[in-house]
């Protein structure tokens, strides 16, 4: 498994606009349209969708670097989940995760999960935490 294919997953594909879980006008695989002041379109390609995928998870794998200590030498499944939850809070909601990043920097990876179980964001994303909790915690894809 990738990244790629994780936030896919987790994200699903619609190519018409919707409202997501917390009313945020979205389409493709999570693009959120409301904060980029876009035109809503009625619906979008495929190759559209891409693109903003594509282009949404630099900005994640941005924020990760900027902020989660030692992201370039987690290993590939603890990446993909520091990448999944910036991509779907954005780097200021990662960043208020506090406690989790502080036990990555000691690599305390129970600790990490627990700080991700007990938020309001494992309440929110339902199935998307469970997953993302077991990669944290054991280091191995699903």
């Amino acid at each position: 498994m990738t990244a790629e294919e994780l936030i896919k997953r987790h994200e699903g594909l619609r190519l018409k606009p919707y409202r997501d879980s917390v009313g945020i006008l979205t389409v493709g695989y999570g693009h959120n349209l409301q904060a980029t002041g876009e035109v809503i379109p009625i619906a979008i390609s495929q190759e559209k969708a891409d693109a903003y995928l594509r282009a949404d998870m630099a900005k994640a794998e941005a924020a990760c670097a900027a902020i989660v200590p030692g992201y370039d030498r987690l290993c590939d499944a603890r990446r993909a989940v520091m990448l999944d939850m910036a991509f779907n809070l954005g780097q200021a909601g990662l960043a208020g995760f506090r406690k989790m990043l502080s036990a990555i920097r000691y690599q305390d990876w129970p600790g990490a999960a627990r700080e991700m179980v007990d938020s309001k964001w494992a309440r929110q994303v339902g199935i998307r935490a469970t997953e993302n909790v077991f990669m944290m915690l054991t280091g191995e894809w699903l």
